[in-house]
């Protein structure tokens, strides 16, 4: 039972969540929303610890359609980095001020990017995509995500400034183009270089709030240098092209880890 003892505190860590808005927030559905997402993480990784192949993608099918048919489709929620300057403009700790501050701000400094790794709705289908590998090299374009991010906070505040009407029904559709948008871009970008996470690297927002966050991350994947042979497999197999011999929080795209647990798969002498 020992083996178990991450994904339970990950449970605990989630239910203390949940408990804590549904008191504090007086709304029964915190208790839910969380509750869910909690028991989903701890399932995938319960399923990786009895070495289940697709552990992560169970993990990330439960969560990422539960926020983007349920929670977007469904229930009208902008989760995207819209509805979160939306909400944010409107002084209203709600939905995507909640999600961003447990997911994307405040809980990177437990588990990293995990998020993108086990939750994210673009992440969900581009790891169906067939380079799941990296087939060349990395690409300096990172200072992409930096227009997005700025593009997405003029977009909203322009409508403030505006006083655009019906402005719940114009962060729905924002949420509706927007997915379209990047799975597009997303899909095209992979294609492109090869590269499943192209997208994630280069263009994605949210990872403007993830790195510096990702840094002093508790939750990280060490090397044992004294079984490490040097054969470069986890390199090879990582999506996010992380130097993960190197155990000092300065390693080589280190803030990108998305905890996929590939290298560690892959490793044959479990050093990781």
């Amino acid at each position: 039972m020992k083996k178990y003892v991450l994904p339970a505190v990950l449970l605990v860590i989630f239910e203390a969540v949940a408990i804590a808005l549904w008191m504090t927030k007086n709304n029964l559905f915190y208790l839910f929303n969380f509750s869910y997402i909690g028991i989903s993480v701890a399932l995938g990784v319960s399923l990786y610890i009895r070495e289940y192949k697709y552990a992560r993608r169970v993990t990330q099918l439960l969560v990422g359609c539960y926020m983007l048919v349920y929670l977007g489709l469904i229930c009208n929620e902008n989760m995207q980095i819209e509805g979160f300057w939306y909400y944010l403009f409107t002084g209203v700790f709600e939905a995507a001020t909640i999600h961003y501050a447990v997911a994307k701000i405040f809980g990177p400094l437990l588990f990293g990017r995990g998020w993108c790794g086990y939750a994210c709705w673009t992440a969900m289908v581009l790891d169906f995509l067939p380079y799941k590998q990296p087939k060349q090299p990395r690409k300096k374009l990172g200072w992409i995500r930096y227009i997005t991010f700025t593009a997405s906070l003029i977009f909203v505040g322009a409508l403030f400034l505006v006083h655009a009407g019906n402005m719940e029904r114009i962060m729905f559709w924002s949420f509706i183009v927007g997915n379209l948008l990047y799975y597009a871009v997303g899909i095209t970008l992979a294609f492109s270089f090869r590269d499943n996470r192209a997208f994630c690297k280069y263009v994605c927002p949210i990872t403007v709030f993830l790195k510096p966050m990702s840094y002093f991350s508790l939750l990280r994947i060490r090397c044992d240098k004294s079984k490490c042979i040097s054969c470069g497999k986890c390199k090879r197999v990582c999506p996010m092209e992380v130097d993960i011999t190197d155990n000092s929080r300065k390693r080589t795209n280190g803030t990108e880890c998305i905890l996929c647990l590939e290298c560690v798969r892959s490793c044959p002498r479990k050093a990781l």
